[in-house]
């Protein structure tokens, strides 16, 4: 099957269920934001900025596990902020996934080495030792990791810690947005790509089930995401969601006032966002991608879909956000009472028309993915294409998947910040041919590279300051 039975079952049942009833709104999956602290500054991400003023605010444990129980939803999705920064997140896992429900934890890796190391810590006995071995081989861990892991400080602690542990229930869900220089770019850091990879690799020697989380934008190019495929099937990921960019006020505003740069260079218009999605259909075949083909098929501009906001509701600090995941109109206690309140026909894009400006050149999975799964647009012969899809074989790893030149930023010199240190030291020099700043070159390199836990210290707010004066030097250097 392309994907577990349980999990499929349990989504299926849960539709079946409301359809019985004749429930018209009821939520699918739960996007759970206990924080919005983030250790990243992504340059298309929306969240840091538009809560700026409350990034040190956290949901209590009890209120999110709560909230799971609220809406009822078959899936939490754990976001953020990055998540495993919340001091609680192992309860918070471990709570959801005793209440019955699949977990995905929206992570950007770099923290989630860490977090396997205290389950290995957890579970230690000499069983452990050939994977302790592989991961050495791999160095994926280090000597001195593995000693505080066979003999912790405080053995009795480790062993009782809450810990993350693999089960068929949760997926380690991994913001992977291209290869790695395109990938160290738009988080704004460099070394965070071969962090991901890494933990990936850990991930799935130790057991977990892992996913790739991709954004695609204006600049991405498709053809690297074909080739992200590849090289993370290869590792053999367990599945894919892929999204076109968010079109979010607070990421355009950040990106115009910080970055200079034009947001409409960066996120898609709808006619944008199916030529970039031309081939989706053709990766579903190849490659474990989560959604419904029905999505797939509104993506590529094959059919329309009206937008189901409504189904992935989002709650965070300030309560439940409505309208959806981008747009903010306003927080509500319930969940019942964002539904009532909320004026659905007021959004999403009918028969072409967008009924708010904002939605106009919005296709994010948060908003139509469900809606190809619960048929608001049906078509005959849609349930039989959501059944082959999700009961269907799944696709096997891409064997040549090592081929591809995945580490083209950093590991070989050529990372988004190489412009910028050369402008300091000779700012003629780099600016003649130079590249722009979100112009990618793919240069040939060998797979050889020293694998190292990049750093990741939590900030409210994450410093961008060293790239933010080096891109300062650049536009200097430029106007000599």
């Amino acid at each position: 099957m392309r994907f577990p039975l349980a999990l499929t079952a349990k989504i299926a049942s849960h539709i079946i269920k409301h359809k019985a009833r004749r429930t018209s709104k009821f939520a699918m999956v739960l996007q759970l934001e206990p924080l919005h602290t983030c250790n990243l500054t992504c340059t298309g991400c929306g969240r840091i900025r538009e809560y700026s003023t409350s990034l040190k605010d956290m949901v209590p444990l009890e209120k999110c596990l709560d909230v799971a129980v609220e809406c009822n939803a078959p899936m939490v999705s754990i976001c953020g902020g990055e998540p495993l920064i919340y001091p609680k997140i192992e309860e918070l896992i471990k709570g959801i996934l005793e209440q019955g429900r699949v977990v995905y934890v929206c992570t950007n890796g770099m923290f989630m080495r860490k977090k396997m190391r205290d389950y290995m810590a957890a579970i230690y006995t000499p069983a452990v030792e050939p994977k302790i071995e592989k991961l050495l081989k791999e160095k994926l861990i280090t000597e001195k990791e593995v000693e505080a892991i066979r003999k912790p400080k405080d053995a009795e602690a480790a062993k009782n810690k809450i810990v993350i542990r693999p089960s068929k229930w949760m997926y380690w869900n991994v913001h992977i947005d291209g290869l790695e220089y395109t990938h160290d770019l738009i988080v704004e850091r460099e070394g965070v790509f071969k962090e991901c990879v890494d933990a990936i690799k850990m991930a799935k020697i130790l057991g977990y089930q892992v996913a790739t989380n991709t954004t695609v934008y204006k600049e991405t190019e498709i053809q690297e995401i074909e080739e992200m495929f590849k090289f993370f099937s290869w590792l053999e990921v367990d599945g894919h969601t892929i999204s076109p960019g968010y079109d979010y006020d607070a990421a355009k505003k950040d990106m115009a006032k910080r970055l200079n740069k034009d947001p409409k260079e960066f996120f898609l218009t709808r006619d944008m966002t199916r030529k970039k999605f031309a081939k989706i259909q053709e990766w579903g075949k190849h490659f474990t991608i989560f959604g419904t083909p029905v999505y797939q098929e509104f993506l590529s501009g094959k059919r329309e879909l009206t937008c189901t906001a409504w189904a992935i509701p989002t709650y965070n600090i300030r309560g439940w956000k409505g309208p959806c995941y981008l747009m903010t109109d306003g927080h509500y206690p319930t969940f019942n009472d964002m539904l009532e309140k909320v004026q659905w026909d007021k959004y999403g894009v009918v028969d072409g028309v967008a009924r708010d400006p904002r939605c106009e050149n919005c296709m994010v999975h948060c908003g139509y993915d469900p809606s190809g799964a619960l048929g608001t647009n049906y078509k005959a012969g849609d349930n039989w294409k959501n059944f082959a899809y999700n009961f269907g074989t799944k696709p096997k790893p891409y064997l040549d998947g090592y081929k591809v030149n995945a580490f083209n930023g950093t590991s070989i010199g050529k990372g988004h910040l190489a412009e910028a240190k050369a402008a300091i030291n000779s700012p003629r020099a780099a600016m003649n041919g130079a590249q722009s700043v979100f112009f990618r070159k793919e240069e040939p390199h060998t797979h050889d590279h020293e694998h190292g836990e990049a750093g990741g210290g939590c900030s409210t707010g994450a410093d961008t300051t060293q790239r933010d004066d080096l891109l300062k030097k650049i536009a200097e250097a430029k106007k000599d």
